[in-house]
């Protein structure tokens, strides 16, 4: 239960990120990289979830989409470490989460697209 409030608290904490004020908009283009489209059920499966692991993984991962669209609207160079603090962010999460063995496999799922998408 107060794993769940933690994290419907972090979402809304995070859903509240300013989102900055740029005089570039060059993001426009960039803007489908930022975007995490994920199959939820096939996380799931492929992390070998339960039912309450599912949920709070959503709800962090939903967040994390948020923030990262947040990013995309910033100046180019105040991206890169904007994107290492949501990423860092939303691995602590998942880190309170997940198993060992899970956690492993999440990290290098989000590595993976990250680097696919061009943003590590």
């Amino acid at each position: 239960m107060m794993k769940r409030l933690f994290l419907s608290l972090m979402v809304m904490m995070t859903m509240t990120v300013a989102f900055a004020d740029n005089n570039e908009n060059d993001a426009v283009n960039n803007v489908n990289n930022y975007k995490m489209n994920v199959n939820m059920r096939k996380l799931g499966e492929t992390l070998n979830l339960s039912r309450d692991q599912s949920e709070f993984v959503e709800d962090a991962f939903h967040a994390f989409n948020a923030e990262l669209m947040s990013v995309s609207t910033m100046t180019l160079e105040d991206r890169k470490p904007m994107i290492d603090k949501v990423v860092r962010r939303n691995l602590s999460v998942a880190r309170g989460i997940l198993t060992k063995a899970q956690y492993r496999k999440y990290l290098m799922l989000i590595n993976a697209t990250l680097r696919n998408r061009g943003l590590r």
